[in-house]
């Protein structure tokens, strides 16, 4: 699988706390080995067909999106906020 970084996700991620950016650089290596890690705790957002999250932390979450085998990153931050 390949992963590719929106332009949003990108702005998102120099945003994130630096210890926060480091959980999610391992979190991706996790991704791109098994996607059904079990620290990825992987979901199906309800509200968009296509979209899943992926926690990050308690409080951070991941949404990417998976379309011929490229593993597209969307957002990142606080779960609450990119969802909206």
């Amino acid at each position: 699988m390949e992963l590719f970084f929106t332009k949003c996700f990108r702005k998102d991620y120099k945003r994130l706390p630096a210890n926060v950016q480091n959980r999610t650089d391992k979190k991706l290596d996790f991704l791109l080995q098994d996607i059904r890690h079990p620290s990825l705790r992987i979901k199906k957002v309800k509200k968009y067909k296509e979209l899943f999250e992926l926690s990050i932390t308690m409080q951070y979450r991941c949404l990417f999106s998976i379309k011929n085998n490229v593993c597209a990153l969307h957002r990142i931050g606080k779960h609450d906020e990119i969802l909206k």
